[in-house]
């Protein structure tokens, strides 16, 4: 089963939704019939891949297998290329699989891409982690605590390890204790010559995200007006400044941080695909509509549509499109 989940509360809307009257078997046809002529179709590709939900396109792939033997990734892999089979691949994992691959190959690449860390565990929930672990273990033979720790350091190192760990509280707002957080902050960061990375640590990866939302409207109480981003910006540098940037945005906010995050990806010269294709694939089913909305306000008012149709092309932007609903 795919982990749909997500930090905010209320009722969040993805785009991409089950298909009625659904026919694997039917749709197997039209996959291996896409396969088998001079050259792959990739319209029908896209529009069975692209139109299904993560449960029926897992079990279309459990059925190509019982059909004709062969297994259906490894068919996309030698058939297409490029974005648009990244795109495929990614869609015909299972949730937890596809989160365990961006967290191996970020690891694994020449230098660890620790942006795409940062997305999948800070924008992670509790369930997401847990099943993240259990796929990374039973893909990878591999922990991933161990894989993060030895492949990073530092200030970063604890705020990723701590994030794995996936013990943030499900609690309430406790008034006194988010006082108290507030001025921890306070004092580990502005109120002291050099930063206390532990105290933002063990508060911002703990906390329930209810309860983090007092916190920082006490913290602008002690810091005269000042916003936690802003102190963080200002103490903190590179990746542990973003880590700790991005677990703020994503309490306060997370459709609104992966509206930011999908417009970085694209904005300026050149695109940063692997992010882009990880966020769309990721968030299609689970709050893409909302992200769409949050993303307007993000480009001072261009849609998400009319940025990837600018900023990509062919079977690759029509899959994306197709993504966006």
């Amino acid at each position: 089963k795919a982990v749909v989940s997500t930090q905010s509360t209320g009722a969040m809307v993805g785009t991409l939704k089950p298909v009625e009257n659904f026919n694997p078997e039917v749709d197997c046809n039209l996959l291996k019939a896409a396969f088998s002529g001079v050259g792959t179709d990739e319209k029908t590709l896209i529009d069975v891949l692209c139109k299904r939900s993560i449960d029926q396109r897992m079990e279309i792939s459990k059925l190509y297998k019982t059909m004709f033997g062969k297994d259906l990734i490894k068919q996309i892999k030698s058939e297409t290329s490029g974005n648009f089979r990244e795109v495929l691949v990614s869609l015909c994992n299972s949730t937890p699989n596809f989160l365990a691959r961006i967290c191996r190959n970020a690891i694994r690449g020449a230098g660890t891409s620790e942006g795409a860390l940062i997305n999948v565990l800070v924008g992670g929930t509790k369930s997401d982690i847990a099943a993240i672990k259990e796929a990374y273990k039973t893909k990878y033979k591999k922990e991933l605590e161990k894989d993060v720790a030895e492949d990073t350091s530092g200030a970063l190192k604890h705020v990723l390890v701590s994030l794995i760990q996936g013990n943030r509280s499900d609690g309430g707002v406790d008034h006194d204790q988010a006082l108290s957080d507030a001025q921890e902050l306070y004092d580990a960061g502005k109120a002291r010559w050099g930063t206390n990375e532990s105290s933002f640590n063990k508060i911002l990866v703990s906390r329930s995200p209810r309860h983090l939302k007092r916190v920082f409207n006490e913290y602008r109480n002690i810091a005269n007006g000042e916003d936690i981003e802003t102190a963080i910006k200002s103490e903190m540098s590179g990746d542990t400044k973003d880590a700790f940037l991005a677990i703020v945005r994503v309490i306060k906010d997370a459709e609104l941080y992966f509206a930011e995050q999908l417009y970085k990806s694209m904005k300026g010269l050149g695109t940063n695909d692997d992010k882009l294709i990880r966020l769309m694939v990721w968030r299609c089913e689970i709050d893409l509509e909302d992200i769409k909305s949050c993303f307007k306000l993000v480009s001072k008012g261009e849609s998400l549509e009319q940025f990837i149709s600018g900023d990509c092309s062919g079977d690759y932007k029509r899959a994306l499109l197709t993504l966006c609903g």
